[in-house]
């Protein structure tokens, strides 16, 4: 694999920055790996484990490099799909392998369910995919009770709120929006308000990925073979429960990842997981040809 080649593409509404690590002479597909907010620094370690295939990592919108051209509002799924879309046309037009991660395997479903033809495999690890949840109207109570945290008293409240909720294991119980706030000095946050409102996941993705309403019909149809993965570590969680919910809606099984939501990580963000071992279940998942 080649060092890492940064790419520049204007889509409408920003202009997206992705890199591409050439593999070898390989006929495998060229391998996406997204997220969301989450950038492409985020995918170096598990990038590492795949030197015999062209992998490609994006920053989505909003995040990274990526700059939006206006400052203000949300981000779509929608938006996102388009995105990606551009992406892989840009590269050839596919079909390509995906692997996404949090809100980047929500967005990479809308993809599919719009340009199944793009995609040869997808596997979609943890989508917080809470409208087909079973406690859905108390755990969209809970992430709408987080993005009005952040907006009234700022990133801190507003982050405290969010990690105690994706932490929370087990469906959400109705009045857990009433319940009293997380302190966010527990969680190492900042206690002031500096007054910004522009944080990518709190401020621009948050409600439109969690409240993303699938297009099931669609994705049982699409060409493309999808796999959901959940973390070993991870269950009861409110994304792990999202993914098992749609993997029962897809008629299918979700598949076990080593480690946690994040299992992926190696040392990029402080919280690693266990990359070996996740490198390991990925590269079985994509070569499987049920």
């Amino acid at each position: 694999m080649t060092e890492a080649r940064t790419h520049v593409l204007d889509v409408p509404g920003a202009t997206l920055h992705y890199d591409v690590r050439e593999g070898g002479a390989g006929t495998a597909p060229t391998l996406l790996m997204i997220g969301s907010p989450m950038d492409a620094t985020g995918f170096t370690s598990l990038a590492a484990h795949f030197r015999d295939r062209t992998v490609v990592t994006v920053d989505p919108r909003g995040a990274g490099r990526s700059r939006r051209a206006d400052t203000g509002g949300e981000s779509t799924p929608e938006q996102h799909a388009d995105d990606l879309h551009r992406v892989i046309e840009a590269l050839g037009g596919g079909p390509a392998d995906i692997f996404a991660s949090s809100g980047g395997a929500v967005n990479a479903l809308v993809l599919v369910a719009r340009h199944p033809e793009q995609v040869r495999v997808l596997v979609a690890h943890e989508p917080p995919a809470v409208q087909v949840l079973p406690d859905r109207e108390p755990a969209l109570a809970a992430t709408a009770d987080v993005r009005q945290a952040y907006e009234r008293d700022g990133f801190g409240a507003g982050m405290a709120r969010f990690m105690a909720l994706t932490g929370f294991r087990g469906e959400i119980p109705a009045d857990y929006a009433e319940r009293p706030a997380p302190d966010p000095a527990a969680f190492g946050l900042p206690t002031d308000d500096d007054g910004s409102r522009d944080d990518v996941l709190l401020g621009q993705n948050l409600i439109t990925c969690t409240h993303h309403e699938h297009d099931f019909d669609a994705l049982r149809a699409a060409s493309t073979r999808i796999v959901v993965g959940v973390g070993a570590e991870s269950e009861g969680e409110l994304a792990h429960r999202g993914g098992l919910a749609v993997a029962d809606r897809l008629g299918t099984t979700a598949v076990i990842f080593p480690s946690h939501h994040g299992g992926f990580l190696g040392g990029e963000f402080g919280w690693p997981g266990d990359p070996d071992a996740f490198a390991v279940t990925l590269r079985q998942t994509l070569d499987d040809n049920r």
